[in-house]
This record gives C-alpha cells, sequence and structure tokens, in this order.
C-alpha cells in the first residue's frame, strides 16, 4: 500500500504531452517556468528523432500571442526575423476584374509602438520552442504515446517501444485526428470544406512596406502576408490562397512556370514582378471542435480541440491561448496541492476555452462562407459593410484588438504576466 501511495504521488508530479507541435511545446515549456522542478515534463513526438522537416507556413503571430513567447523567452529567438503588420488592406472582387477596390484599411498598432500581429515563418518558431524545452529541462521523447489509460490515481502512457509512462494528466495535443481523443470518446462536431488552402513564399522586385492583403475572391481569401528578409526593406511575402479542391490539381498540376503564372493572376502587379521563392504545397481545410475538451485525466489542446479555417489567421493565436489557459489552470492547482489531472483543475481549464473558441470557430466559418461566393445580392451587401466599418474609427478599434488577442479576459501570459 505504501509503495502504491508513494508511486501515484510521484504521478502527480509528471505530465505528459502527446505531440510536439506549438501549443504543446508552449505549454510544457510555460509549466516548466511557472513550477521549476515541482513538476517532471515528458513530451513526446515522433518528429524529434527525423531530420526537421521545413514548415513552408508562416503566422500571424497577434500581440497577446507575442507577449505570452516574450514572457517565455522565445521571442528573442524570433522577433529580429518577424516582421510586423503595419496596415492590413481587404478588398473584394473577381478574378478577372481589372481594379481591385480596397474596401476596408486597418491600421497596424493596438499601442503606441506595438502592432497586433507579427509574421514569423514555421520553421524558425518551431526550432525555438524545442531549444527553449530542451534547455529547460522537458524531456523530448521521439515516440508517440500508443495509448493512454487511466488507472487509480493516475494515467498510463504507453509508448510503442513498450515502455509506460505513469503521470497526473496526459495532454491530447497530437493533431486533429487524435487518436487520443477518439480512445477517450470525447466526441468531435466537424466538417471538411470544399477547399484546400495553397500555401507558398513569395520575392517580390517592390518593398511590400508592412502591408498585409487579404483579396476576397470567389473560390476564397487569398491573402499576401508580408515577411522579412533580414535587411530594412521587405522583398519577401507569404501567401495563403484559398481555393475549391476541384481545381486544386490544375492549378498545381502544370508545372513551376504555370503555377506562377496563376499566383500571379491573383497577386497582382502592385509589388512588381514576383518569382516563387518555394514550392506551392495544398493543404485541406475543416471545421472540428471536440464535444468536451477534457476526459479522466486527459486535456486536448491545440487542433486535438479545435481546428478552424484560416480566413482570420487565428488558428495559431487560438492554440497558443489554449496552451497559456491549461498552463494557468494546472499551475493553480499544483500551488494549492490540488491533483493536476483531478477534475477541478481540468473543469476550470474547459470553462475558460469552450466559449472562446466556439466563437471564433463560429466567426472564421461565417466570414468563409460570406465571402467565398460570387452571388450578387451578397456581394453587394458585404461591399456595404466593409465600407460602413471603414467609415467607423472606434469599430475599427475593436476589431484589431480582437484580431490581437486583447479582448476579454485573457489568460496571465497572454498579458505577458508571470503564472
Amino acid at each position: 500500500m505504501a509503495a502504491q501511495e508513494g508511486a501515484q504521488r510521484r504521478a502527480h508530479r509528471e505530465i505528459v504531452v502527446a505531440g510536439g507541435g506549438l501549443p504543446g511545446l508552449s505549454f510544457a515549456l510555460a509549466l516548466r517556468q511557472a513550477l521549476g522542478e515541482a513538476v517532471q515534463l515528458t513530451v513526446c513526438d515522433p518528429a524529434f528523432g527525423r531530420p526537421a522537416r521545413p514548415d513552408l507556413r508562416a503566422y500571424a503571430v497577434a500581440a497577446g500571442a507575442r507577449r505570452m513567447l516574450e514572457r517565455l523567452g522565445v521571442w528573442s529567438a524570433v522577433g529580429p526575423t518577424a516582421q510586423p503588420i503595419r496596415e492590413m488592406v481587404i478588398t473584394d472582387s473577381r478574378l478577372a476584374d481589372p481594379v481591385r477596390p480596397a474596401f476596408l484599411t486597418f491600421a497596424g498598432e493596438v499601442e503606441e509602438g506595438e502592432p497586433f500581429a507579427h509574421m514569423v515563418e514555421g520553421t524558425g518558431l518551431v526550432d525555438a520552442l524545442r531549444e527553449a524545452c530542451a534547455g529547460a529541462g522537458i524531456a523530448l521523447e521521439p515516440q508517440p504515446v500508443a495509448q493512454a489509460r487511466p488507472e487509480a490515481g493516475r494515467i498510463a502512457a504507453r509508448l510503442p517501444d513498450g515502455r509506460v509512462l505513469h503521470a497526473a494528466l496526459v495532454v491530447a495535443a497530437d493533431g486533429a485526428r487524435s487518436r487520443l481523443r477518439e480512445a477517450a470518446d470525447l466526441g468531435w462536431i466537424g466538417w471538411s470544406y470544399p477547399q484546400s488552402g495553397i500555401v507558398a513564399t513569395v520575392a517580390h522586385e517592390h518593398d511590400h512596406e508592412g502591408r498585409a492583403i487579404e483579396h476576397f475572391l470567389p473560390s476564397g481569401p487569398f491573402a499576401v502576408l508580408p515577411l522579412s528578409d533580414g535587411g530594412t526593406l521587405g522583398h519577401r511575402s507569404s501567401i495563403v490562397w484559398t481555393e475549391r479542391n476541384a481545381d486544386v490539381p490544375a492549378l498545381l498540376g502544370g508545372g513551376p512556370e504555370e503555377a506562377l503564372r496563376e499566383v500571379e493572376r491573383r497577386f497582382g502587379h502592385t509589388l512588381g514582378r514576383i518569382a516563387l521563392e518555394s514550392d506551392l504545397r495544398a493543404y485541406p481545410l475543416a471545421f472540428g471542435l471536440a464535444r468536451r475538451f477534457c476526459g479522466p485525466r486527459l486535456a486536448l489542446l491545440g487542433d486535438a480541440a479545435h481546428v478552424i479555417h484560416p480566413i482570420a489567421g487565428q488558428g495559431l493565436n487560438l492554440g497558443l491561448k489554449s496552451a497559456a489557459a491549461l498552463a494557468e489552470a494546472l499551475t493553480d492547482a499544483m500551488r494549492l496541492g490540488l491533483d493536476p489531472g483531478g477534475p477541478d483543475a481540468l473543469r476550470a481549464y474547459e470553462r475558460s476555452r469552450r466559449f472562446d473558441t466556439l466563437a471564433m470557430g463560429a466567426a472564421t466559418d461565417g466570414l468563409n462562407r460570406l465571402f467565398s461566393n460570387d452571388v450578387l445580392p451578397v456581394r453587394l451587401a458585404r461591399d456595404l459593410g466593409l465600407g460602413l466599418v471603414d467609415r467607423m474609427p472606434a469599430l475599427k478599434r475593436l476589431f484589431i484588438r480582437e484580431a490581437a488577442g486583447l479582448r476579454g479576459t485573457q489568460p496571465r501570459l497572454m498579458r505577458g504576466e508571470a503564472l
């Protein structure tokens, strides 16, 4: 009996994270920095045992998420190459229209000297978080969690090599097709969009001056997002191109010259001549939301809990906010001497994230349905609405603070505060 109680006490100091993506790594780092040696953390991901694969995606890191990364000490590694978004321009037109009128323009600062978002390339951000986790003494295990089974007072995380990690909690950050979520029967509401997201990096002749452009086209938004080129001028941008699934094979299957021509048709000529710095890569787009974010000694994080359309660039920020909220809930519980895998801590996490996640998912789904069509009455109504918002400074400030992740109740890390 004494041996069993001792094993349970040891388990209550251990947390296993299944998935070494950005939300999982940031959660582990936040919890370790808050609690130090009081918590033992293992992040399990087979990607740790393979050569790093370049991430072609670039992320719009909102001001709240940037404050979190600063507090975690990671921003210093990515900040010098991050590109502040100084202006956001929204247009609505057909592909063949000779003119793309700007219906809505946002200034890029939420506070003086603080941009509402920075563009950060994915590879550098992942590398910075991995190095910070390794430096903090977090174990990076190059295997997935094959199974997580609750036991008396703890949970057993089984690895493919047969080892079993006994912990207070398993955090399932293993993606939209999370096996741990399915095994725990937490439920999933979702659907696939008839669209794919195509990403690439583009070099261009003229300086983007920190301007992001969202072209709303009948097939979906085409976003031009400014990137840093390491100098004082900006001659690189990331594109996030939403296209109908049925058209993707023809658009991407004709070779690099044909692909460049299709990009040019959508990119426009305001930045001069363009060239592709990377191949075009397509990803299926979907919406999904877990019915419950927690089960017995299991918490969902990142895409395992929610998947949203990239139309507002909020997917990463939503995942980081959930990571901050989970780290806060567990830190508060452990400082009170409570079980971090117990129902009180997990309910606190779920309550803090459920409504915000649902609201953001509904908003991005609604925006995609509103703008990804060519129905004339809808076009006229939405363009009128954009024009009205452009003439209302107070409403524009509200929208930009929402995009920056600074409205409403935020986790302490998103406010730049320590746990």
